[in-house]
């Protein structure tokens, strides 16, 4: 009979079930968890649950919040002209990070994507027609991914809002900082040479 603890078992099965965890890493994290005094594990536990529990969508924007509306909905100092599409919500910490941009978001909550199954009545995209009635906001930024599908949910969307006669800009993509051109492929400085500034 093999050496066999059920428990560490399904343990590391929930931790192996997370993006980018394999059978190593699951177990490892596992004898962690067994390694912390009982109060810690509890608290990591109670995060857990807590999370899951009190994490909803902002009525608003559509992102992560434990509130009603989220805190940048909330914030009265937000440019509510502006309007910031992107795909997840994680795509506005990455925004939020560069501290440039002052307006709001909204969240799709993914792309359009018919070999998967994914239609625009999937998305988030009523919701922001919705936000956009009252007149307040005169420009859409349309901060979907570069891909197949981000290019068709911003081509999408923006058919929708034309006869609504409000500012549509899609973000600039081109050569990343630090990167060499002889290994940008066609796309990008495509996309590099359309998004030129004056300097």
């Amino acid at each position: 009979m093999s050496y066999n603890i059920t428990s560490l078992n399904e343990l590391a099965a929930q931790f192996e079930r997370l993006p980018g965890i394999g059978k190593k890493t699951a177990l490892r994290l596992s004898y962690f968890i067994l390694e912390q005094p009982p109060e810690r594990a509890k608290r990591f536990a109670e995060a857990l649950v807590n999370a899951r529990e009190k994490i909803h969508f902002c009525e608003t924007c559509q992102a992560l919040t434990d509130e009603d509306k989220c805190s940048i909905c909330a914030d009265e100092n937000r440019d509510r002209s502006v309007i910031c599409v992107v795909e997840n919500p994680k795509d506005i910490m990455a925004f939020e990070r560069t501290r440039e941009y002052k307006g709001l978001y909204h969240v799709l909550h993914g792309a359009i994507s018919p070999l998967d199954g994914i239609g625009p009545d999937k998305l988030k995209i009523k919701e922001l027609m919705s936000r956009l009635a009252d007149g307040t906001v005169t420009e859409v930024i349309m901060a979907t991914n570069p891909t197949v599908e981000g290019e068709a949910t911003a081509s999408y969307i923006s058919r929708l809002l034309k006869p609504m006669g409000i500012k549509i800009s899609r973000l600039a993509y081109g050569i990343p900082v630090g990167g060499e051109l002889e290994y940008a492929d066609e796309v990008t400085l495509s996309r590099a040479l359309d998004g030129r500034n004056e300097i």
